[in-house]
């Protein structure tokens, strides 16, 4: 009876301890989200902010479903960026497509698996691809210049 005891305590302290050993990490990452500015490949000139493109004509669907995925306009000081930010909260391969005034923009590729490590949950990218547009990646700040030929 005093063994079982033992044991049950044991065990007790030890789930109680794994439990503990997060308690002083609050470290939750939010997945990074895609953002794209548009430009004219020949002049390099932004697309929203030279009027070619209207930010009221800016569609991004989920292929896997049709659904509308929401993404968010910025147009601050000329700069008129599209910003996903609602990819990779959850384990999720999506193919997403951008269309702007009836134009196929870029396909958006992710394969997002969330996943904790040493008690911090965040996101990893398995893949991600722009397919059907030409573009370049400014590591710096993270956006993604699609250069587009009128």
């Amino acid at each position: 009876m005093k063994r079982s005891v033992l044991i049950a305590f044991v065990t007790f302290v030890m789930i109680f301890n794994s439990c503990d050993e997060c308690k002083d990490k609050a470290c939750f990452t939010p997945p990074n989200g895609f953002t794209f500015e548009l430009v004219d490949k020949t002049t390099n000139e932004n697309l929203f902010t030279n009027e070619t493109f209207n930010s009221n004509e800016i569609s991004v669907t989920n292929l896997a479903d049709n659904s509308n995925l929401e993404f968010d306009f910025i147009d601050e000081n000329n700069v008129n960026l599209i910003q996903l930010n609602s990819i990779g909260w959850e384990s999720e391969k999506v193919d997403v497509l951008i269309n702007v005034s009836g134009i196929d923009i870029l396909n958006l590729i992710v394969d997002a698996e969330r996943t904790t490590e040493d008690c911090c949950e965040f996101t990893r990218y398995n893949d991600i691809r722009i397919e059907n547009a030409e573009f370049e990646l400014n590591e710096e700040n993270g956006i993604y210049t699609i250069l587009v030929t009128q």
